[in-house]
Protein backbone atom coordinates (compact mmCIF):
# COMPACT_ATOMS: atom_id res chain seq x y z
CA UNK A 1 0.00 0.00 0.00
CA UNK A 2 1.40 3.29 -1.08
CA UNK A 3 1.47 6.44 1.20
CA UNK A 4 -1.04 7.93 -1.00
CA UNK A 5 -3.56 5.24 -0.23
CA UNK A 6 -4.11 5.83 3.77
CA UNK A 7 -5.28 9.07 3.36
CA UNK A 8 -7.61 8.41 0.26
CA UNK A 9 -9.36 5.50 2.20
CA UNK A 10 -9.96 7.84 4.89
CA UNK A 11 -11.35 10.37 2.81
CA UNK A 12 -14.36 7.21 0.88
CA UNK A 13 -14.89 5.69 4.25
CA UNK A 14 -15.58 8.38 6.20
CA UNK A 15 -17.53 10.32 3.08
CA UNK A 16 -20.01 6.76 3.64
CA UNK A 17 -19.87 6.59 7.19
CA UNK A 18 -21.38 10.15 6.81
CA UNK A 19 -23.68 9.35 3.70
CA UNK A 20 -24.93 5.80 5.42
CA UNK A 21 -25.27 7.70 8.82
CA UNK A 22 -27.32 10.53 7.56
CA UNK A 23 -29.64 7.83 5.29
CA UNK A 24 -30.34 5.69 8.31
CA UNK A 25 -31.88 8.53 10.66
CA UNK A 26 -33.54 10.28 7.33
CA UNK A 27 -35.18 6.67 7.45
CA UNK A 28 -35.95 6.90 10.95
CA UNK A 29 -37.45 10.75 10.74
CA UNK A 30 -39.42 9.08 7.75
CA UNK A 31 -41.70 6.51 10.23
CA UNK A 32 -41.11 8.05 13.59
CA UNK A 33 -41.73 11.49 13.49
CA UNK A 34 -45.19 12.50 11.97
CA UNK A 35 -46.36 14.48 14.82
CA UNK A 36 -42.68 15.97 15.94
CA UNK A 37 -41.10 16.12 19.17
CA UNK A 38 -39.69 18.74 21.30
CA UNK A 39 -35.99 18.13 22.40
CA UNK A 40 -35.14 21.56 23.93
CA UNK A 41 -33.63 24.64 21.19
CA UNK A 42 -34.45 22.32 18.23
CA UNK A 43 -38.06 19.90 17.42
CA UNK A 44 -37.46 17.08 15.22
CA UNK A 45 -40.41 17.85 12.78
CA UNK A 46 -40.38 15.88 9.63
CA UNK A 47 -40.36 17.99 6.32
CA UNK A 48 -39.47 17.49 2.28
CA UNK A 49 -37.69 19.76 0.40
CA UNK A 50 -37.63 19.62 -2.81
CA UNK A 51 -34.95 22.63 -3.77
CA UNK A 52 -31.35 22.87 -2.74
CA UNK A 53 -30.07 25.12 0.46
CA UNK A 54 -32.90 27.29 1.32
CA UNK A 55 -35.23 25.65 -1.16
CA UNK A 56 -33.92 27.48 -4.19
CA UNK A 57 -34.87 25.90 -7.47
CA UNK A 58 -37.68 23.90 -5.41
CA UNK A 59 -39.44 24.89 -8.85
CA UNK A 60 -36.87 23.14 -10.95
CA UNK A 61 -37.42 19.49 -12.35
CA UNK A 62 -35.97 17.02 -9.67
CA UNK A 63 -34.17 15.05 -12.45
CA UNK A 64 -32.34 18.61 -13.20
CA UNK A 65 -31.45 18.84 -9.24
CA UNK A 66 -30.45 15.32 -8.89
CA UNK A 67 -28.35 15.97 -12.64
CA UNK A 68 -26.37 19.29 -11.14
CA UNK A 69 -26.13 17.90 -7.62
CA UNK A 70 -24.68 15.10 -9.42
CA UNK A 71 -21.92 17.24 -10.89
CA UNK A 72 -20.90 19.15 -8.24
CA UNK A 73 -20.36 15.86 -6.04
CA UNK A 74 -18.24 14.40 -9.22
CA UNK A 75 -16.12 17.76 -9.32
CA UNK A 76 -15.31 17.44 -5.26
CA UNK A 77 -14.76 13.82 -4.97
CA UNK A 78 -12.42 13.73 -8.17
CA UNK A 79 -10.24 17.48 -6.39
CA UNK A 80 -10.62 15.36 -2.99
CA UNK A 81 -9.12 12.08 -4.74
CA UNK A 82 -6.37 13.73 -6.40
CA UNK A 83 -5.83 16.32 -3.33
CA UNK A 84 -6.33 14.05 -0.61
CA UNK A 85 -2.86 12.89 0.19
CA UNK A 86 -1.55 16.62 0.33
CA UNK A 87 -3.66 17.27 2.56
CA UNK A 88 -3.56 17.60 6.88
CA UNK A 89 -6.35 15.56 9.00
CA UNK A 90 -8.21 18.95 9.42
CA UNK A 91 -8.86 20.12 5.16
CA UNK A 92 -9.71 15.70 4.94
CA UNK A 93 -12.10 15.60 7.64
CA UNK A 94 -13.48 18.95 6.23
CA UNK A 95 -13.45 17.62 2.22
CA UNK A 96 -15.10 14.16 3.60
CA UNK A 97 -17.99 15.79 5.65
CA UNK A 98 -18.53 18.30 2.49
CA UNK A 99 -18.23 14.73 0.63
CA UNK A 100 -20.77 12.66 2.70
CA UNK A 101 -23.21 15.18 3.59
CA UNK A 102 -23.44 15.87 -0.45
CA UNK A 103 -23.67 12.10 -1.43
CA UNK A 104 -26.10 11.32 1.81
CA UNK A 105 -28.79 14.28 -0.02
CA UNK A 106 -27.74 13.27 -3.04
CA UNK A 107 -28.94 9.58 -2.50
CA UNK A 108 -32.07 10.78 -0.74
CA UNK A 109 -33.22 13.29 -3.49
CA UNK A 110 -32.31 10.49 -5.92
CA UNK A 111 -35.24 8.40 -4.38
CA UNK A 112 -38.21 10.77 -4.91
CA UNK A 113 -36.99 14.08 -5.84
CA UNK A 114 -36.56 15.57 -2.62
CA UNK A 115 -34.43 15.92 0.43
CA UNK A 116 -36.11 14.86 4.14
CA UNK A 117 -35.24 17.56 6.75
CA UNK A 118 -36.26 16.60 10.14
CA UNK A 119 -33.73 19.32 12.66
CA UNK A 120 -36.04 22.40 13.32
CA UNK A 121 -34.91 25.90 15.40
CA UNK A 122 -38.00 27.91 14.72
CA UNK A 123 -35.82 30.73 13.21
CA UNK A 124 -33.91 28.84 10.68
CA UNK A 125 -35.77 26.16 7.77
CA UNK A 126 -35.66 22.66 8.62
CA UNK A 127 -32.34 20.60 7.77
CA UNK A 128 -30.63 17.61 8.47
CA UNK A 129 -27.97 15.67 9.65
CA UNK A 130 -26.26 16.04 5.92
CA UNK A 131 -26.63 19.70 5.62
CA UNK A 132 -25.11 19.83 9.16
CA UNK A 133 -21.91 17.86 7.93
CA UNK A 134 -21.97 20.16 4.54
CA UNK A 135 -22.09 23.30 6.50
CA UNK A 136 -19.58 22.10 9.14
CA UNK A 137 -16.77 21.26 6.20
CA UNK A 138 -17.22 24.35 4.74
CA UNK A 139 -17.00 26.40 7.88
CA UNK A 140 -13.81 24.27 8.94
CA UNK A 141 -12.55 24.40 5.12
CA UNK A 142 -12.97 28.82 5.65
CA UNK A 143 -11.21 28.90 8.79
CA UNK A 144 -8.08 26.59 7.79
CA UNK A 145 -7.69 29.10 4.62
CA UNK A 146 -8.11 32.39 7.03
CA UNK A 147 -5.26 30.43 9.24
CA UNK A 148 -3.14 30.04 6.37
CA UNK A 149 0.09 32.50 5.61
CA UNK A 150 -0.11 34.29 2.49
CA UNK A 151 2.72 35.15 0.09
CA UNK A 152 2.41 38.06 -1.97
CA UNK A 153 2.31 37.67 -5.54
CA UNK A 154 5.23 36.50 -7.42
CA UNK A 155 7.01 35.18 -4.47
CA UNK A 156 8.41 31.65 -4.58
CA UNK A 157 9.69 30.59 -1.67
CA UNK A 158 11.08 26.96 -3.13
CA UNK A 159 14.39 27.86 -4.18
Amino acid sequence: MTKLAPRRAVLVAGAAAVAVTDLLVKAWAESALEAGLALGPVDLVLSHNPGVAFSLGADAPAALVVALTGLVIVAIAVVAWRAAPTWDCWRLAAVTAILGGGCGNWIDRSLDGVVTDYLHSGWWPTFNLADTAIVTGVVLLALLELRSPRQPAGTDTSG
